[in-house]
């Protein structure tokens, strides 16, 4: 059982010292990937899953390795669903697909509720196969096609950032804009709520509100939040993040970053992230394009600035510093382009200047040692098939704090 820990947990940067983290073992789901439905299931290939669990264990093993706890979800879900208010849930999340039915649902709760937790974690994570459901009947069951799923199977589940991110000593459990994803936020929502380790942590955001994603939230620095806006996160969303966040008092600058709504840039964290206090590894190709607009709560309101900024001006003055750097990704256009493909500058920082980076990306992890960042590369060949690095694997739960901000 996971149990609680006597240190709080909490985040309010990129870099603050990283204690706590928890990850997604490639596991079953990632089985049921095939030629047929990957692009349906966000996966660019069909990976090498042995290959990719004994890359995730390296991944694990370098954290672990730096003082770093680590929580698997696979763990956490099945000791919160022997709760009967999470089981009921998470069993009803599953079941609001309508494409079941009512005779397939019927048969769907009473099948689900049988199992085990741990045999019920599995299922809601890896899904339930048409042949796998012996007693299924109905139209619905009889006319669907012998290779469809009666339960999807969730493989982005790797990607533990996107689906909550804490900012303070708050949760935001966010909202996925994509349909083979949406379902995640029913599992992470109810460990946040139910497993003793996490549960009475306030929500600062909900899957029931606009799309937001994880991958575009940045904790620049103490006070001082970036979101990106593109392919996965609304204009909506990002104000209603900044609403929550900035009436709370966990923040007192919201950055609303609009990127390309383009497959190698689906998040902000595909183009940016954070190596140190003051620095960023950030593809040059929109480098000198990012823009930032400002948003701060003053009188009880939201309050948006007329005009925006280049980024890394306005990141710099609302973190209280004189300027922002940049470590490029490559050295040339076409390694730049084949670098942000291979998640270059997807890092995660596990302290200032000390990052994880994917091993292949041997330019951009040389100009990061140049500027003095660490860099502890692990392999991703396989891992790099749904698109997404280290950060992208790994949802902070505890950081030491930064530096305060002078604000």
């Amino acid at each position: 059982m996971t149990t609680p820990t006597s240190a709080v947990d909490a985040a309010d940067s990129e870099v603050g010292r990283l204690r706590t983290v928890m990850l997604h073992r490639p596991g079953p789901e990632l089985k049921r990937l095939t030629p047929r439905n990957n692009d349906k299931l966000l996966f660019d290939g069909i990976p090498w899953v042995g290959r990719a669990q004994e890359e995730h264990d390296a991944f694990a093993d370098t954290l672990r390795g730096h003082g770093v706890e680590v929580l698997y979800l696979a763990e956490l879900l099945a000791e919160t669903l022997a709760g009967d208010a999470a089981r009921h849930e998470c069993i009803e999340a599953a079941l609001a697909d309508p494409r079941h039915g009512d005779t397939l649902r019927d048969v769907l709760r009473k099948h689900l509720g049988g199992l085990h937790p741990d045999d019920l974690a599995q299922v809601l994570m890896a899904g339930l196969a048409h042949d796998e459901l012996r007693d299924g009947r109905g139209l619905t069951y009889r006319l669907m096609d012998p290779h469809d799923f009666v339960i999807d199977p969730l493989p982005n589940l790797l990607f533990t950032r996107d689906s909550s991110v804490r900012i303070g000593d708050h949760v935001a459990v966010t909202s996925l804009a994509m349909a083979a994803r949406r379902r995640e936020t029913s599992l992470t929502s109810a460990i946040y709520r139910h497993h003793p380790r996490f549960a009475g942590e306030p929500l600062v955001y909900g899957p029931e509100l606009e799309n937001l994603e994880g991958g575009d939230v940045l904790l620049l620095g103490p006070g001082v939040v970036a979101v990106g806006t593109g392919e996965r996160t609304t204009p909506a969303g990002v104000e209603r993040l900044a609403r929550n966040v900035l009436a709370a008092g966990l923040a007192h600058t919201v950055l609303a970053v609009p990127i390309a709504q383009d497959r190698a840039t689906m998040h902000l964290d595909t183009v940016l992230t954070m190596v140190d206090h003051d620095a960023i590894v950030m593809y040059p190709n929109v480098a000198d394009e990012l823009t930032a607009v400002a948003l701060r709560w003053t009188g009880g309101d939201l309050v948006i600035d007329a005009e925006p900024a280049p980024f890394v001006e306005a990141a710099a003055a609302a973190m209280g510093i004189d300027a922002l750097r940049i470590v490029e990704t490559g050295l040339d256009p076409v390694t730049a382009e084949r670098e942000q493909w291979d998640d270059g500058n997807n890092t995660l920082a596990i302290g200032p200047r000390l990052a994880v980076a994917y091993e292949r990306n041997t330019e951009t992890n040389a100009r990061l040692e140049d500027a003095g960042i660490e860099v502890l590369r692990i392999p991703g060949s396989e891992l790099g098939s749904g698109r997404g690095g280290p950060r992208c694997m790994s949802c902070p739960i505890r950081r030491d704090s930064a530096a305060p901000s002078p604000r």
